[in-house]
C-alpha cells in the first residue's frame, strides 16, 4: 500500500500529507481539523526504524483509554501505516486517534524528518508540571508545543517539566537520562512519565553492555555534576549543553558511540513486527 508515500514524496520540508484510515481498509484525505487524543512518531530513515513495534504497542494502549475504534481497528491501521511508509529519505510519520465532533477517528501525518541536531539546550519550565496525562503521549500536545516555543524563545531548544517537589521528570517532547559513573540513571516510571521508547531502548543496550541501569528522584541540584542527555526518536541522544547538568567536550563522542548503537536496532519498517494490542 503505497499511496500516502507516493503522495508526500514531492512535498516541501516542514510539510507533510494527512489520510484518514477507513474501518473498511482503506486511505482518504484529511486535514488538521479535530482535537489530537493520542499521538506517536518515530524516525524513518532510508526505510528503516528502530523500535516500531513499541510505538505502535504504546500507541495502541494509549488509544484504550479514549472512545474510539475497536483494538483490531487499531492494529490493522497500524500494520497499513507501517507498509505504506517510503523506502527512500528520511521521514518523521505521526500516527493520531482524533476527536471528530461525536466521534474519532484514526489518521495518519506523513511528514519529512527536520534535521537530526546532536546537543541540547534546556530551559526549565515555570512551575511544576501542569500536564492533565501526562503517560498519554499527544494528550497534552498543545500545552508541551507551547513550552516548547517559550523555550525556544528563551534562548534553549527545549523545555525541562520537573515535578512539585522539584525533581527532574522530563522534556517537552523527550526523556532525561544521566550517568553517576558508568551508571545509566533516570527518573522512576511511574503515571507523571511518559514510557520513553528510546529510553527503553537504550536502557537494554546499556543492561547488556554490562553498565547498571537504575531509576531515582533527582532535582537540578542534584545533577548539577554528571552529563545528562535527552532522548526522543527524531534525534536519538543527545547531550545537555545548557540548563541542566554538566557538559564537557567529550560527551558528544561518548554520546555518538551510543547512537551508533542505537541506530543499529533499525530494521525496514515494512517487515517491523506490529502486535495486536490487547486491552
Amino acid at each position: 500500500m503505497n499511496t500516502v508515500a507516493g503522495t508526500a514524496t514531492g512535498t516541501a520540508p516542514g510539510q507533510g500529507v494527512r489520510r484518514w484510515w477507513d474501518a473498511e481498509g482503506g486511505w482518504a484525505p484529511a486535514d488538521a481539523a479535530g482535537t489530537v487524543l493520542v499521538a506517536d512518531s518515530w524516525l524513518v530513515d532510508e526505510g528503516r526504524v528502530r523500535g516500531l513495534d513499541r510505538h505502535a504497542a504504546r500507541f495502541g494502549a494509549a488509544c484504550l483509554r479514549f472512545p474510539g475504534p475497536a483494538t483490531d481497528t487499531t492494529d490493522r491501521f497500524l500494520r497499513a501505516v507501517a507498509a505504506s511508509l517510503p523506502a527512500r529519505g528520511r521521514w518523521f510519520p505521526r500516527v493520531e486517534l482524533v476527536q471528530t465532533g461525536p466521534g474519532t477517528r484514526l489518521r495518519m501525518w506523513l511528514r519529512p524528518a527536520p534535521p537530526r541536531t546532536a546537543t541540547v539546550r534546556l530551559w526549565t519550565a515555570p512551575g511544576p508540571d501542569r500536564r492533565r496525562l501526562p503517560a498519554v503521549k499527544g494528550a497534552d500536545l498543545d500545552h508541551l508545543a507551547a513550552l516548547r516555543a517559550a523555550a525556544v524563545a528563551a534562548g534553549a531548544d527545549e523545555a525541562l517539566l520537573v515535578s512539585p517537589e522539584g525533581h527532574v521528570l522530563e522534556g517537552a517532547t523527550t526523556s532525561v537520562v544521566w550517568w553517576r559513573d558508568d551508571t545509566l540513571c533516570g527518573p522512576p516510571p511511574g503515571p507523571g512519565l511518559l514510557p520513553g521508547i528510546t529510553r527503553a531502548l537504550l536502557g537494554e543496550l546499556a543492561g547488556t553492555a554490562g553498565h547498571q541501569v537504575v531509576t531515582e528522584r533527582a532535582t537540578a541540584a542534584d545533577l548539577a555534576g554528571v552529563p545528562v542527555w535527552t532522548l526522543n526518536a527524531l534525534h536519538g541522544i543527545r547531550p545537555v549543553t545548557e540548563g541542566l547538568g554538566r557538559f564537557q567536550d567529550t560527551d558528544v563522542a561518548t554520546a555518538e558511540h551510543w547512537q551508533s548503537r542505537l541506530a543499529a536496532l533499525a530494521v525496514p519498517a515494512a517487515a517491523a513486527l506490529i502486535p495486536v494490542v490487547n486491552p
